[in-house]
């Protein structure tokens, strides 16, 4: 299994202490917790594309090549990449260019977004949200086959016989599809051959196996090479050396973006029995001691099989030191020992 990092790179002021750092100090943070993950032994670091003012990052792929830049080893992804408000012609550039600079260690992460701030940005229609993504989705796999394309859409100027450059080191890209629980994308994603992401943000993960279920059966039935499946999972994670402290550092930044996120969507607030109750061991937060979020990540292999782990471990604003001891306890204590269960399991 694959073990990672994703992150929105939020920016928002702490909730205990009212301070705001400046962008460029948390993008220097940034660098720095990228730098770390691969120190430790981890294997993607994943970066979050949004247009809201509580995160810093609207461009993946820049941040991305400015971590190839500090980086030998560890995969480079977008996660996710708006991709029904952008350019798939741009997306597959950026891409290629970071591969170019990584030396094939480039991703697309692609998803339909969570939140519809890009759509009037930049000028596109809610009412077409799927038809918007399903058309790009298809282009973009287009000029990741081919050096020169033909098509034909009807939310994009038409593409005749044009080259689409430059061309990535890798011979393909990696694109998987990230999904947050709708049947239909894990559908789409399983007929078309291409790895999965699902982000489990709330409820209990059990509930979702059947779509993990739906997308193999899917993929199977597609005409897919069972070798080839792969399955990622995505879930908030905090670590510290004990698990109340844990919970004293990471409960206060949850709970401020969760409130800020649910008075738009209906939500009540959060209160501290309910982040406990999401921390138990049926429960989706994976917050606590290294031995806990062992168990929970080996709950969540046994109920999905998944190939691939990425901990969504900046939500609100932690402090940095906390933050970079989370990311290390994470590659040196906690993935050891994943790695080793996963890999005693029969085929």
């Amino acid at each position: 299994m694959e073990l990672g990092i994703c992150t929105f790179v939020d920016n928002m002021p702490d909730p205990v202490t009212g301070k705001m750092i400046s962008g460029h100090q948390r993008m220097q943070h940034l660098l720095d917790e990228i730098e770390l993950t691969e120190q430790v032994g981890l294997d993607v670091f994943a970066i979050g594309e949004h247009h809201r003012v509580e995160y810093l990052v609207s461009s993946p792929a820049v941040v991305l090549a400015a971590a190839a830049a500090r980086t030998k080893r560890i995969k480079l992804s977008s996660g996710v990449t708006v991709l029904s408000s952008d350019d798939p012609v741009r997306v597959f550039q950026d891409f290629a260019t970071v591969d170019l600079l990584s030396g094939g260690r480039a991703e697309i992460m692609a998803g339909r977004g969570s939140f519809i701030e890009s759509f009037p940005l930049f000028g596109h229609d809610l009412q077409d949200y799927d038809e918007l993504f399903s058309e790009k989705l298809e282009l973009l796999l287009k000029l990741n086959e081919q050096e020169r394309v033909t098509w034909k859409g009807k939310h994009r100027a038409s593409i005749n016989n044009l080259g689409v450059y430059p061309r990535p080191h890798q011979q393909k890209l990696p694109i998987w599809i990230a999904v947050g629980g709708t049947p239909e994308s894990v559908v789409r994603a399983g007929k078309l051959g291409l790895p999965l992401t699902l982000a489990i943000i709330g409820g209990e993960p059990h509930r979702f196996a059947p779509l993990i279920q739906l997308y193999r059966n899917t993929y199977l039935q597609s005409g897919h090479a069972a070798e080839n499946l792969q399955i990622g999972i995505n879930s908030h994670l905090f670590i510290a050396d004990e698990s109340q402290k844990a919970a004293d550092l990471f409960f206060p930044p949850y709970a401020e973006i969760m409130g800020r996120i649910g008075r738009e969507r209906g939500w009540g607030p959060m209160s501290r029995q309910q982040f406990e109750a999401m921390r138990t061991k049926r429960g989706s937060l994976l917050v606590g001691s290294p031995q806990e979020i062992i168990d929970k990540i080996l709950y969540e292999y046994e109920l999905f099989q998944n190939t691939r782990f990425l901990a969504q471990m900046s939500v609100g604003s932690l402090p940095h030191k906390e933050m970079m001891r989370s990311i290390e306890l994470f590659g040196t204590e906690v993935a050891p020992v994943v790695r080793k269960a996963v890999q005693q399991q029969p085929a």
